[in-house]
Order: C-alpha cells, then structure tokens, then sequence
C-alpha cells in the first residue's frame, strides 16, 4: 500500500476521485500477492499495480464505473472465464480483486496510522448487505477500534485482526450470513541495518531505499559514517555497534549487514544481531573469513545453532564484482529470506 500514497495523496489534494483495486486472492499464476493494491483517477490516473500489466486495464474500468456509480465490485479474473485470454491470464492463473471508491475521511486515519507506523488492521467488507460492501474498519495491534464504518460486531473483527497480524499476511475470512471479510495486516516497513560505511554500503543502501526499506547506517568512524557518504539513509548512528544498537529496536522485521570486514566492529554487532528475532543476518569476507569468525564467537559464548543463522560469505552467488553488483546480492538474499519467512 505504501508504494501509492504518494500518488493518492497528490491526487486528493487536487480535489480527484480515487479508487483503489485490491488483490484479495490468487490462484495458480499469478504475479501480484495478496495486499497487492492499485489507486485510479477517473482521467487516467494509475498507481501501483495488482497483476503486473495483465489485469490493469480491465480493473481501470470496473474502478471508473465503481466512482460513477459510488458502487464497490468484487472481480474474478481466470482461465475458466470468457475473459481470460482477453485480460492475458490464459497461463492458468486465477485472480480476484476488489475495487473500492475511497473514503477520503477514512484515509486521513489511515495515512496517519502509516505515517505513525502504527501496527493495526485494516478491515473491508468485501461481500455483504448492498449498503454495507466496502465499509471498512481500522483495528489497532492491541485489539481498539481506530475508525470504523462497518455495521459488524467489532470484538469479531478485533479477533480476526490479531490472527491476521500474528500470521503477517492477508486473509480472506467467511462469517455467518453470507458477510466476508478481507483482513490486511498493516505493518511498519522493514528496515535494514548496515554495520559499516563502505562502498557497498552505499549502493545498498540506495538500492533498498527503492524497496521500502527504513535504511540505517552504524559507523563511528568519522570517514566512513558521515552525512556526505549517505545524504538519503533514514538513520545515521556514528557510535560503536554496542552502544548503536541500544538505539534501534531489533524485530523480527529488521535485517543486518555486517560490512566492515573489522572484528572490531562486526563481532561485537553479529552477538547482538544473532541474539535478537532479526530475520536476517549476513557478514561480509570470505569462507576463511567466515571460519576464523565464527571461531571467535565460539570462544565468546554464542552457540553453534546462533552461528548458522549468519549468511556468510554474504550475498547470492551472482559472480559480483563492483560493489553495486555485491549490494545487490546482498539485497536479493536479504528479500529472499524475508519472503521465505512469509511465505
């Protein structure tokens, strides 16, 4: 959802209708996930996409019908359908999509609950009483009701929310009477710490800028870790790893890149990395850099089974050469690992 708001923000602040097209489930081939979503303009506006290109133009114009008549539409798409060949997913994939005028008062809240990174649910009747499709509710991480416009007992739909954001993937729920939910976990973007301000740093830091990555710098050395090296990063920590780390909450939403090829600063990080639910860990060097380390960490009380979590020697073998091409091993691994962890 991320990737469009800066596009419907610009689009309501010019007084635009704006609806936005949902994938809410997928079968066989498809190229988008579930969440995936997509904001139109009646004059043409497109942000984001639900299929990669093969769907786009059919939902374009179910979303301008749905802002003419101010009616949401749940839309299937797939090879059984007359219109699979016509909308290209006559390669066996399956597709549904809800498409939904947008509330701009209800969106003021939910841009701010994303802007606060506020762990919360967004919830949208996709298939109910008439008057009631579309509505949405918007369920904080601990179980309150932020805003809401759907006529459903909320304890339910606070109940369903936790589930969603315990799982970190959206669901697809039947109630009782024909209503059905669609649940999407709204959750802070990942963010990638880097230990060290090299030459590969830099590119990877540019590089999961591009991804939505909240990027972050850990360096105390002044000729390394400065402003004019990484102008863009988020966060800039010129301390020690120890003392940086204290500063920056490790989840199970948060990678980190040892980059420094100094024990000194990549020891004394990779024990606290290792102790924490990051969901990556990588450290640069080789395989006798790795063995070496590894040997130093033993002695210093980590265990084997903390010491299999590195990726090391860091990165996808992609016979890189110039640190952009390592930076973007690096960060294939690190998406890798995360949408292994999703899945």
């Amino acid at each position: 959802m991320r990737d469009i708001l800066p596009d419907v923000e610009s689009w309501l602040a010019q007084g635009k209708s704006v609806a936005t097209a949902t994938v809410i489930q997928t079968w066989g081939s498809s190229p988008r996930r579930e969440g995936a979503r997509m904001a139109i303009t009646p004059d043409g506006g497109i942000s984001g996409s639900v299929s990669g290109g093969c769907v786009e133009g059919a939902v374009f114009e179910a979303a301008v019908e749905s802002l003419n008549t101010g009616r949401p539409q749940l839309l299937h798409f797939g090879v059984a359908d007359e219109t699979a060949w016509d909308v290209g997913l006559a390669c066996g994939g399956s597709i549904d999509i809800f498409v939904n005028p947008l509330d701009p008062e209800f969106y003021k809240t939910l841009r701010s609950v994303l802007d606060e990174e506020i762990q919360a649910a967004l919830v949208t009747l996709i298939r109910g009483p008439e008057e009631e499709v579309g509505r949405e509710i918007l369920i904080h991480g601990n179980g309150d009701v932020i805003a809401s416009s759907i006529d459903i007992k909320d304890v339910k739909a606070a109940e369903l929310s936790a589930n969603s954001l315990a799982e970190g993937i959206p669901q697809r729920v039947l109630l009782e009477d024909g209503i059905e939910l669609f649940i999407e976990p709204l959750l802070p973007p990942p963010t990638l710490i880097a230990v060290g301000g090299a030459h590969i740093t830099i590119a990877l830091m540019e590089l999961a800028k591009t991804l939505g990555y909240r990027t972050i710098v850990v360096d105390p050395r002044k000729a390394f870790g400065n402003g004019q090296r990484f102008p863009h990063v988020d966060r800039l920590i010129q301390s020690w790893p120890d003392e940086a780390f204290q500063q920056i909450p490790m989840t199970s939403n948060t990678a980190v890149a040892m980059l420094t090829h100094d024990p000194k600063l990549d020891d004394p990080a990779l024990k606290i990395a290792l102790s924490s639910p990051a969901f990556y860990v990588g450290a640069l060097g080789s395989r006798l850099t790795q063995s070496k380390r590894r040997q130093r960490l033993l002695e210093d009380g980590l265990t084997e089974a903390q010491l299999d979590r590195i990726h090391g020697p860091i990165g996808i073998d992609i016979q890189a050469r110039t640190p952009e091409e390592i930076a973007l091993s690096i960060l294939s691994e690190i998406v890798a690992a995360r949408n292994k962890d999703d899945a």
